[in-house]
C-alpha cells in the first residue's frame, strides 16, 4: 500500500471514465470535467464499469503518480451519483483499496466477556 499523507483530500470520480486513459488523459478529466486542479496535492480516484478496477491519480507535489489496483474478487464500493466528485478521507480510502465497504465499516472482532 501506499502511504498517503492522513491529511490528503480523496476525492472519487463518479461516472464512468474510459479506463484505457493514462495519467495525462485523467489528469484532463478532473480538469475539464471536475474543473479542479490535478496539481494540487489532492487524490483522484476512477473506478471503471466493471467495478473491479481503480487508478488513483495524484501529484505530490515533486511529481504526477498514476496508481492503479485491480480486485481478484468483488466490486469496488461506490456512490451512486453520475456526475461530479464525492470527498471521502484517507481511511476511508484504505478501506476501499482492501476491499472493505468503506461507508460503514464494521469490527470482526467481539468484545470479550469479562465475567
Amino acid at each position: 500500500m501506499i502511504a498517503f499523507p492522513a491529511s490528503v483530500r480523496v476525492w472519487l470520480a463518479v461516472g464512468r471514465p474510459d479506463m484505457r486513459r493514462g495519467m495525462n488523459g485523467l489528469a484532463l478529466q478532473v480538469q475539464q470535467a471536475l474543473g479542479r486542479d490535478p496539481h494540487a496535492g489532492d487524490l483522484y480516484v476512477f473506478r471503471g464499469a466493471r467495478g473491479d478496477l481503480v487508478k488513483i491519480l495524484w501529484h505530490d507535489g515533486v511529481g504526477m503518480s498514476l496508481y492503479a489496483k485491480r480486485l481478484e474478487k468483488g466490486r469496488f464500493v461506490w456512490p451512486t451519483p453520475t456526475d461530479g466528485v464525492v470527498g471521502i478521507s484517507a481511511s476511508q480510502l484504505a478501506y476501499m483499496l482492501d476491499g472493505i465497504d468503506w461507508r460503514n465499516p464494521r469490527h470482526t472482532f467481539r468484545p470479550s466477556c469479562a465475567g
